[in-house]
């Protein structure tokens, strides 16, 4: 079945909107005692004075620089006056603000506070713009709630969010601020796909939510592969996945023309909507996790809406695979040999290492049928991610060492953060099948993470490509502005590297 090609799709499919709640941006230059929120928050670095208005206010003496103390002082002026330690001035990055801001929005919330307004710190050697957008990145993510579910009382007053920031400034803040709300945004709508059930995130319900994002841009143009199309191409792996399951798989595919002179650079995204392992099942212990499987796929929708958005001048194009792996008597069984899009054959010799099956052909299509120059693949792709590097990194595995740089920039500057592994020769190796090509699961256990890229890579036709494992970074990370959830991690890292290839 192919469900027709959609170019710059008019109508919104009829799959339940997002309930992610946008924040009005609003940039001045008044000192603090002019401005008007229900909340003001201010930095305090190590040596700082308080704001004159404030030394003297009831509460100022609680206030202490200590990274992430927070004292609330009463001025006349505006009435109620967050103030968060940063610690010494060298320490102060994008990264402390982040954490400062949701601190502050939290504090805020409890207050009952709908707007809130930042007086943007200047310690350190912080460009002010960028200080900004990590003001937003924070407060924006911080506003994060999943409540789709839970009942409530038509009675009840909704729950305080902050609606409206107020950024104040001497400095020009720039596009900075805007493009940080709007990726910040993006990701918060990631993280909604991520935590919604499998039993409402299909494959067919995430290409609806795609169909939605293109009916809104009509710089995104769809196309939507359904079974019969995906088994006709030859994707041997997607089909492999999707045999033990009920619901028909997907190939989704977004492309953005937005002009430049960097080539075409495709994003590429695990989407298992849920993953039970298939015949080699999983541990019962943690497997309602699973529904988040697809957080790459998600991460890569999402940052082509925010790309979209912006109007960057970059040529994109986008592939996710959608599938759930389930297990039944239409299965893949464990020794089964598949052919991917490419033509190599594949032992599956464990049925639950299917992301690297259904990535290798979304790979595959990506260079040869949409013409990438470079790839770039999100993926919740092995378990041996989070014990080699935890939540704090997700791992970064490259074949180019100036795309691998690229990419390593980006994470920095969002702190999505990424440290790259190596690829070696003798990797290749554990990928080497006994009776096809290749297998899709090494008989040793080394270097899980490492032998999974290697395996990726004998589908990208030699360009520059790179591989991200955020299996550790999508959810249960702790920061405080994305707490123990889903984090959408991915997106904000996806729009800072388009940004950079655009300016």
């Amino acid at each position: 079945m192919l469900l027709a090609v959609r170019r710059r799709a008019r109508r919104a499919v009829g799959t339940r909107s997002l309930n992610s709640r946008a924040v009005r941006l609003d940039p001045t230059t008044k000192p603090i005692e002019e401005l008007d929120a229900d909340v003001v928050a201010v930095g305090l670095a190590e040596g700082e004075e308080l704001p004159a208005p404030l030394r003297d206010a009831p509460g100022a003496a609680g206030a202490k620089p200590t990274f992430k103390r927070i004292a609330v002082v009463h001025p006349e002026r505006p009435a109620r006056v967050v103030v968060v330690g940063l610690g010494k001035p060298g320490d102060v990055d994008h990264e402390r603000l982040r954490v400062a801001a949701a601190l502050a929005a939290k504090r805020a919330g409890s207050l009952d506070a709908r707007t809130l307004a930042w007086s943007v710190p200047g310690a350190g050697d912080l460009d002010p713009a960028q200080a900004a957008a990590a003001l937003v990145e924070g407060t924006v993510l911080a506003g994060y709630r999943f409540d789709r579910y839970r009942s409530s009382d038509p009675e009840d007053p909704p729950p305080s969010q902050i609606e409206a920031l107020t950024l104040s400034s001497e400095a020009e803040l720039g596009r900075e601020a805007e493009a940080a709300r709007i990726a910040a945004e993006a990701a918060n709508r990631a993280r909604e796909l991520q935590d919604t059930p499998s039993n409402d995130l299909t494959p067919a319900v995430l290409a609806q939510r795609a169909e939605e994002l293109a009916a809104g841009h009509d710089s995104l143009e769809i196309e939507v592969l359904g079974p019969e199309e995906i088994a006709e191409r030859g994707m041997g792996g997607l089909v492999a996945v999707a045999a033990g399951t009920a619901e028909e798989p997907r190939l989704i595919v977004l492309r953005y023309a937005g002009g430049g002179d960097r080539g075409t650079v495709a994003f590429v995204g695990k989407a298992v909507t849920f993953d039970t392992g298939g015949i080699s099942i999983k541990p019962a212990g943690s497997m309602h996790e699973m529904k988040m499987d697809m957080s790459g796929g998600a991460a890569v929708l999402e940052a082509m809406a925010a790309i979209a958005e912006l109007g960057l001048a970059i040529d994109l194009v986008a592939v996710i695979p959608a599938t759930e792996n389930m297990p039944s008597g239409t299965a893949t069984k464990p020794g089964d040999v598949i052919t991917q899009l490419n033509g190599k054959t594949v032992e599956v010799n464990n049925t639950d290492a299917e992301g690297r099956l259904i990535l290798a052909d979304a790979l595959t299509y990506a260079v040869r049928e949409l013409g990438a120059d470079r790839v770039v693949d999100l993926a919740t792709l092995t378990g041996a991610v989070v014990v080699a590097l935890g939540s704090t990194y997700a791992a970064l595995i490259s074949n180019d060492d100036g795309w691998a740089g690229d990419i390593g920039r980006a994470a920095e500057e969002t702190g999505e953060l990424a440290w790259r592994l190596p690829l070696h020769p003798e990797y290749k190796q554990l990928t080497k099948g006994t009776v096809a090509d290749l297998t899709n699961s090494a008989a040793k256990r080394k270097a899980g993470t490492i032998y999974a890229a290697s395996f990726l890579e004998e589908f990208v036709d030699d360009k520059p490509w790179a591989h991200l494992d955020i299996a550790g970074t999508a959810w249960d990370v702790g920061r405080e502005y994305v707490g123990n959830g889903a984090t959408g991690f991915g997106v904000r890292l996806l729009v800072r590297l388009a940004r950079d290839l655009s300016a």
